[in-house]
C-alpha cells in the first residue's frame, strides 16, 4: 500500500466554486486509475484541510499524476488557491484496525 496525506491551507477571496469543479475532476481522475483504493478529506476549523488517498504502490500515484488534467489543475491550485500545503508520502505505512465487537486472533 502507499499513502498520500496532504495538508493544505487556501488563500482567502479564492474562487470556490471553481475549486469545488477542479475537486471532483481531480477525485474522479483518481477514482479511474488503476491502483487507487480510497480518498477522503477532512476540514478543520481553522481552516486547515487533511486530505488522504491510499494506493496500491508508488506507481500508480506517479501515473495519476502524469494525467494531463490532473497537472493543469495542481498547476491551477497553485498559482491561484493554495496559501500553503504540506504533502506526506509513504510506502507500507504501520497500519492498525480497530471494530468494536470483532475479536482478532
Amino acid at each position: 500500500m502507499f499513502l498520500n496525506v496532504f495538508r493544505n491551507r487556501m488563500r482567502a477571496g479564492i474562487d470556490t466554486v471553481a475549486l469545488k469543479a477542479d475537486m471532483i475532476r481531480i477525485e474522479m481522475l483518481a477514482k479511474v486509475q488503476p491502483g487507487f483504493i480510497s480518498f477522503k478529506s477532512y476540514s478543520a476549523d481553522d481552516g486547515e484541510v487533511v486530505s488522504m488517498s491510499e494506493w496500491t504502490s508508488e506507481a500508480a500515484v506517479e501515473a495519476w499524476a502524469l494525467d494531463p488534467d490532473y497537472d493543469r489543475i495542481v498547476k491551477r491550485w497553485r498559482s491561484d488557491y493554495y496559501q500553503s500545503y504540506t504533502l506526506f508520502s509513504c510506502t507500507e505505512p504501520r497500519v492498525r484496525h480497530f471494530q468494536r465487537g470483532h475479536l482478532w486472533p
